[in-house]
């Protein structure tokens, strides 16, 4: 497959890793040829320097033969006016847009991106995808990574092993024998900094960083065998009221259930914006580490406090103070990955971070085949696949065990006939099912393969 990615930034530039490395053609286009040096030293790429809007620049960049586009700059004029020009000179079929401004995605305005007006196939809001995941911590707060599969039934849990963990220094095969009727699968363990799927014989221990997929029925059963506690959110202090922030706070105002929400904003104008949007939440004009305002939002009572600037310090220093000050928990948005390894010393509970979060969301619009999701696993180290099964699959009519999986590959849940199980080695996959894979990053083509995975499906 022949992808242009426009923008050679962080999204960028992840995508271009995960496409090139799966052997597609890549062409990476920036204004900043500092950007598109950096791509072309050190991923397999090609790149061209200049303005992605210009027809001329897309012509160098192959756009006359090419299968998709990405526009993933950080103006999103530029974006959808190279997905038009793409359309409407080059005759590209599969065109991505990331947009950032919300009223792009009003759906008052959702005609705009038809064929004969602005032709852009699927639109991505990194703004909308990460107040989700800041939603998807909150309801798994014990967790520091959670995702959503199989329709909601199923979650992929990120979970630090602590010293009373009850189930330290067990063979992942006796969790079997010991909790027969629990729907949940260790797809994957990080030790010592690497991160590896575990064999049936392999032990947990004190330190490791652990990932379990379950069924979404047994997600507070699977948190406290693995020595976690969850506790219910009821008051949430917000740090940050710009459009993750007031995101966050507006799908907290529509649950059914009582959840107090305070927001602190630094910008007067974003401030008073969020105050006319909110009905039920209390906006608090200031600064987020001021500790006179937090004591006024009651951070000491609060459940938890989500720092989503656009200020990586501020949402770490604002997550410490917070925590100092009695807050049980502190969720926080990091963009910079060299900052995620202080999350530990710092006693910060969980982190967001925009650029997997966006990148996940790409990936699942270039997946081949019958892929309804991807979620990307630290620094593009592993991947979550969602797929149906199609009957042409070489894994179609198969027992698990007989199927050749890399060593790096495991199920970690199944949907048959709208019915989530637990799979096991004698599991048959039938065409129609719908798997959870979670596979290391070099094995992502195989696993593509196994799915029988061909350019007619897009």
């Amino acid at each position: 497959m022949k992808v242009i990615i426009c923008g050679a930034g962080q999204v960028g530039w992840q995508i271009a890793r995960h496409l090139s490395g799966e052997k597609n053609d890549v062409t990476v286009v920036d204004n900043n040829p500092e950007l598109v040096r950096r791509a072309t030293d050190t991923l397999d790429v090609q790149g061209v320097a200049g303005y992605a809007s210009h027809p001329d620049v897309l012509e160098r960049a192959g756009a006359r033969d090419a299968d998709m586009i990405i526009a993933a700059t950080y103006s999103d004029e530029v974006n959808m006016v190279t997905c038009q020009v793409a359309h409407s000179v080059f005759s590209v079929q599969r065109k991505i847009a990331r947009l950032r401004a919300q009223t792009y995605l009003d759906p008052a305005y959702g005609d705009l991106y038809r064929k004969d007006h602005l032709p852009i196939d699927v639109v991505i809001s990194p703004e909308r995808e990460v107040a989700e995941a800041a939603l998807q911590r909150l309801a798994a707060p014990a967790a520091f990574d959670t995702e959503s599969f199989l329709d909601g039934r199923a979650q992929l849990l990120g979970i630090t092993i602590e010293e009373d963990c009850p189930v330290i220094n067990t063979p992942l095969r006796q969790l079997t024998d010991l909790f027969s009727t629990l729907r949940a699968i260790v797809v994957g363990l990080r030790r010592d900094g690497t991160l590896f799927v575990p064999s049936a014989g392999d032990q947990i221990f004190a330190g490791d960083a652990c990932y379990v997929f379950t069924h979404t029925e047994d997600l507070n059963r699977t948190l406290e065998i693995f020595g976690k506690t969850q506790a219910k959110q009821e008051r949430i202090v917000v740090i940050g009221g710009g459009n993750v922030g007031l995101g966050v706070a507006l799908a907290l105002e529509s649950r059914t259930d009582r959840v107090r929400v305070k927001v602190i904003e630094k910008d007067r104008i974003a401030a008073e914006r969020a105050a006319d949007t909110l009905d039920r939440t209390i906006v608090l004009h200031g600064d987020g580490l001021d500790t006179a305002l937090l004591d006024e939002a009651g951070i000491a009572s609060a459940d938890a406090v989500l720092a989503v600037t656009d200020d990586d310090k501020t949402n770490l220093l604002a997550s410490v103070r917070a925590k100092e000050m009695g807050c049980k928990m502190a969720i926080c948005l990091v963009n910079d990955p060299t900052l995620v390894p202080l999350m530990g010393p710092l006693d910060i509970d969980a982190y967001i971070n925009p650029r997997a979060t966006t990148v996940s969301s790409i990936l699942r619009h270039i997946r081949h085949g019958r892929v309804r999701g991807v979620y990307s696993i630290g620094d593009a180290e592993a991947e979550v696949i969602e797929a149906q099964v199609l009957g042409t699959s070489p894994i179609s009519g198969q027992k698990i065990k007989d199927v050749d999986f890399p060593e790096g590959v495991l199920i970690g849940g199944m949907m048959k006939e709208g019915k989530v199980i637990r799979p096991t080695s004698e599991t048959r996959i039938e065409e129609g099912d719908v798997i959870a894979i979670f596979a290391m990053t070099p094995d992502v083509p195989e696993v593509e393969r196994l799915l029988q995975v061909s350019i007619d499906f897009f």
